[in-house]
């Protein structure tokens, strides 16, 4: 079977998970002993790939600070409001070696769980942490010059973007790792990409990484980018991630390469060899519903689009159900999944959670699955199942207006998708909080002359319309605030002359 075109990615807490999966098995569960039955639904829903994250070892020193930190702490009873100290493992960023936690089965279990998986067709991600390892990392003993060193000037001025550590040479003072614009991340320390050492190692650690994976997620990517890395650190590096890449897929033919990426340098990544990078540019215009940009956004092409991630939520992001209203929340999820790219989906997005859970946190709070998101998102995922969402054509369609005078026309966002199979479908969402009509003029060859049943795979609805009707002047759309179809196209009778 040839891959799709477009997969579906499935995003685990990996520690929450198997806590959970422990509470209601009555014994713990690793990732060795996953019932078969868990899997299987996995699979079911349509996946192509599971996402671990927080698979790798967390030192002390690093779980002391999130256990001794006050926001850190406010945020997480915030979260857990019955929360106990135990509960805080430490941060899955903060890693102390790429070796899988006991806790977790160790690196046993996770081969058997990466081998169940292929057997059901899905392949594994894990993470990989670029930017900065755990404070208590072997590194800071033996090569304290693979961090960025500060003085004690820089420790007086600065104190929550430095630290004192011991090494084998003496202590030294090392920042803690950030991004250019935000303090530093006190369980953390900075790596130096400008030492060529540090780079070879980050290289060596990914090859580890490939060998019990199918591809990574790489945190921050965008940090080590050498114009980002001058700017943070007024250090000059070479180039990391094209030989990095490069060097991965010399041995593992395939490979995928996920960056969380910010700032609009995802193309950028893209050009360094990342396979595909977060669309957050698209997931900000759909928190502030401006339909026209989202329009724009998708007028880019496709060797762009096919490698963005787009996503509702993940682990940084607040819940969907906490930041997009019901009926907006499914509006969103339409625009969102049935666009080109890699479809992210997070772990209790399905049930409309709206607990976020912190990364440094082993539980997650018990929510209610909500009936109505439950509902929604098994026929979406039944939706993107069809082999022509997977596999097939896309196409933005752009709206027309209803009749001269309505503006709203410009509070839609339509597609259309196509495969040789003959699989025809048109999407369209009314974005905005307000009742809108349009026409949309359908980009498919052969209508004319013929009758079509357009049948709504997400609703009930089903219309007969004249084919040449729906090139001109295209077919009449009227929906209420935050609606959508999602239309299969039927032939039906031929229309006699």
């Amino acid at each position: 079977m040839t891959a799709p075109r477009y997969p579906s990615l499935f995003e685990i807490n990996t520690r929450a998970w198997l806590f959970r999966l422990s509470q209601e098995a009555g014994q713990p569960v690793t990732l060795a002993t996953v019932h078969d039955a868990t899997l299987d639904d996995l699979a079911r829903r349509g996946f192509d790939w599971i996402w671990l994250l927080s698979v790798w070892r967390t030192g002390a020193a690093s779980r002391a600070v999130s256990r001794g930190n006050p926001a850190w702490q406010a945020e997480f009873r915030t979260a857990l409001p019955d929360l106990t100290q135990d509960d805080v493992c430490g941060s899955g960023f903060a890693i102390s070696a790429y070796e899988v936690d006991e806790a977790l089965g160790g690196k046993a279990a996770l081969a058997a769980f990466r081998t169940r998986l292929a057997v059901r067709g899905l392949r594994l991600m894990l993470d990989f942490v670029p930017n900065h390892t755990a404070l208590d990392h072997p590194w800071t003993k033996t090569h304290p010059d693979f961090y960025i060193e500060g003085s004690e000037q820089a420790l007086a001025a600065q104190p929550e973007n430095y630290c004192r550590i011991d090494t084998d040479q003496g202590p030294r003072i090392l920042a803690h790792g950030r991004d250019p614009n935000f303090p530093g991340w006190p369980d953390t320390l900075q790596l130096n990409y400008a030492n060529p050492a540090l780079q070879a190692a980050q290289m060596a650690e990914l090859a580890t990484i490939a060998q019990q994976c199918d591809g990574v997620r790489c945190d921050m990517a965008m940090l080590a980018l050498p114009e980002v890395f001058q700017r943070t650190w007024g250090l000059a590096p070479a180039p990391f991630w094209p030989e990095a890449i490069a060097a991965v897929r010399k041995t593992h033919r395939g490979f995928t390469f996920l960056a969380e990426a910010y700032w609009d340098l995802e193309w950028e990544l893209q050009q360094q060899g990342f396979d595909y990078c977060y669309d957050k540019r698209l997931y900000d215009r759909l928190r502030h519903a401006d339909a026209g940009a989202i329009r724009a956004h998708f007028e880019a092409g496709l060797d762009y689009q096919d490698r963005l991630a787009r996503f509702l939520e993940n682990h940084d992001e607040p819940r969907a159900a906490a930041v997009f209203p019901r009926p907006r929340h499914k509006a969103a999820a339409i625009v969102t999944y049935f666009a080109p790219g890699l479809r992210f989906f997070h772990q209790g997005q399905f049930e409309g959670a709206q607990v976020r859970v912190p990364v440094h946190l082993r539980r997650a709070a018990v929510e209610a699955p909500n009936a109505d998101i439950v509902a929604f998102y098994d026929r979406l995922l039944a939706a993107l199942r069809t082999e022509t969402f997977r596999k097939g054509a896309w196409l933005s369609i752009p709206p027309q207006p209803a009749w001269d005078g309505n503006p709203t026309w410009q509070d839609f966002i339509s597609y259309a998708w196509q495969s040789p199979d003959g699989g025809r479908y048109v999407v369209v969402v009314n974005y905005s909080d307000h009742q809108g009509q349009c026409r949309l003029r359908l980009p498919f060859d052969g209508l004319s002359g013929r009758q079509f049943r357009l049948v709504d795979m997400m609703g009930s609805e089903v219309y007969l319309r004249d084919g040449g009707e729906l090139v001109e002047p295209g077919l009449y759309i009227d929906l209420g605030a935050w609606r959508f179809n999602l239309f299969r196209l039927d032939p039906a009778l031929a229309v006699s002359g």
